[in-house]
């Protein structure tokens, strides 16, 4: 019998898996990727980019393990430990969704009026909002991954991380299919995968989560991470009447939070 070279059917909207991970690491990391890895359709990037997020946040959760391994293996303290964790996620990262989540307090919280939100979310200055909210993402993430080194062990938290960050990837994409763009243009405005690809992503999201965070701490995870990517959706509908780039990175921000904090407490 003939060797069918074509992709699994689950990918059929994303096309090629593996272009569909180039694209996904090279959206959501500054990791280098080969130039020749991501698909030629321009089209279709961002339903690779969706359908394979899990992968990208897999790498990240990963590399922040690998982190907080070594730091620990010196005879760092855990909550020192933590902070090299966390920031080598971010520094992965790019701080994508960091910056999001600060645009998007700083907005919901500093704007009178829909375009008057609008407009501060797109400067790119910080504000007492934005920073307020920043560095309590930072410490609250700091102090889970500390919490799930003390109360789980080095290798159970490393597992952790990677089910936490594969879990929320796909959560950022869940904004542009619950509402409309909030700006006629602007990267939130391009980047809307299909339905499909982000139903992918969520669901190779819940299985990676599953299996590194367990069948407890796994289910309650996702249930956490949703509910604070929801809450987010929700939020920004009142305030702007759909969503941005911006809401699309505090989504992913609060349900990787959502998810370590679930971890925490039923792993």
């Amino acid at each position: 019998m003939a060797y069918d070279a074509r992709p699994p059917k689950i990918f059929a909207a994303a096309g090629n898996p593996f272009d569909a991970a180039g694209d996904a690491l090279r959206f959501f990391t500054r990791l280098p990727v080969p130039p020749g890895w991501g698909t030629r359709q321009p089209d279709r990037i961002f339903d690779g980019v969706a359908a394979l997020a899990p992968f990208a946040g897999a790498v990240i959760g990963a590399l922040s393990g690998v982190a907080l391994t070594a730091c620990l293996a010196l005879g760092l303290a855990p909550l020192a430990a933590a902070v090299f964790a966390v920031a080598a996620g971010v520094l992965v990262s790019g701080a994508l969704h960091q910056d999001g989540l600060a645009d998007v307090v700083d907005g919901f919280g500093g704007g009178a009026t829909r375009e008057r939100k609008l407009a501060i979310m797109r400067d790119s200055g910080v504000g007492a909002y934005g920073a307020t909210a920043l560095s309590l993402a930072l410490m609250a993430r700091v102090a889970l991954v500390a919490s799930l080194v003390a109360s789980l062990g080095p290798e159970s938290a490393v597992l952790a991380l990677i089910a936490a960050a594969a879990l929320s990837r796909p959560l950022a994409l869940l904004p542009t299919r619950l509402s409309a763009p909030a700006r006629g243009e602007g990267a939130g405005a391009s980047a809307r995968p299909k339905a499909r690809s982000v139903a992918i992503g969520c669901a190779l999201g819940l299985a990676t989560t599953i299996a590194f965070g367990g069948v407890p701490g796994g289910v309650a995870a996702a249930a956490f991470g949703g509910a604070a990517a929801l809450g987010v959706v929700a939020l920004a509908r009142r305030q702007i009447g759909g969503y941005t780039g911006d809401v699309c990175g505090a989504a992913a921000e609060l349900a990787e939070i959502a998810a370590l904090a679930a971890l925490a407490a039923f792993a």
